[in-house]
């Protein structure tokens, strides 16, 4: 059976019992079945893309409301949620810092904290852009390659050590859906029309 793959997959079992309350279920999985698994490059540069592609938008409405109500843009980068909560400026470049940034450093082995800048409006547009682009130069290859690799996260004295997809899907991920929503959120709160389809951008649709 060269062509299929027996797998055990545990899931609950609600009766309880010696195994914990787990039941162990054994399925083949055909080589067709495989290949349509989803691929650690699907799972963060295709999502990347996609947030990074309505970011580059919203960024643009935001610009266009503002210069049209007579809002400056100096004072846009610097708006906080909250007094404790670093501003928007942060916010772009951290959008940036966890898609780009984290790529490069599963490939160096070793990612740190953004450092943050005097960037004004425009060259936080561009940051976006570059990093949108930047990912091209990430093959599915070679994201598929970083499966397994060890890695850290370092900050100061403290070392939080990973394994590349663990960091990508539970550090990374989160880190970059977190301050693209903020990103949206301070743009949409300076009164710019946007709504949830800016956010979502360019899904990937069966067609």
């Amino acid at each position: 059976m060269d062509a299929d793959r027996l797998t055990s997959r545990r899931r609950y079992n609600p009766c309880g019992g010696s195994d914990g309350g787990l039941l162990t279920a054994y399925h083949v999985q055909s080589q067709e079945e495989l290949s349509m698994a989803l691929t650690l490059y699907d799972a963060t540069v295709g999502t990347y893309k996609q947030i990074l592609g309505s970011i580059e938008g919203v960024l643009s409405k935001g610009r266009e409301h503002c210069e049209a109500n007579g809002i400056d843009l100096n004072d846009v980068v610097e708006t906080r949620l909250i007094d404790d909560m670093l501003p928007f400026r942060f916010q772009v470049i951290s959008v940036a810092h966890h898609s780009l940034g984290a790529m490069k450093g599963v490939d160096a082995g070793v990612f740190g904290p953004p450092s943050m800048g005097d960037q004004d409006y425009g060259a936080l547009q561009s940051l976006v852009g570059e990093a949108l682009a930047g990912l091209d130069d990430y093959s599915e290859d070679k994201v598929n390659g970083f499966l397994g690799k060890e890695m850290a996260f370092k900050m100061g004295s403290m070392t939080m050590p990973f394994i590349a997809e663990d960091f990508l899907l539970t550090f990374s991920l989160p880190n970059f859906y977190f301050h693209a929503t903020t990103t949206y959120d301070m743009i949409r709160m300076k009164g710019t029309t946007i709504g949830k389809g800016d956010f979502l951008g360019r899904m990937r649709l069966n067609r």
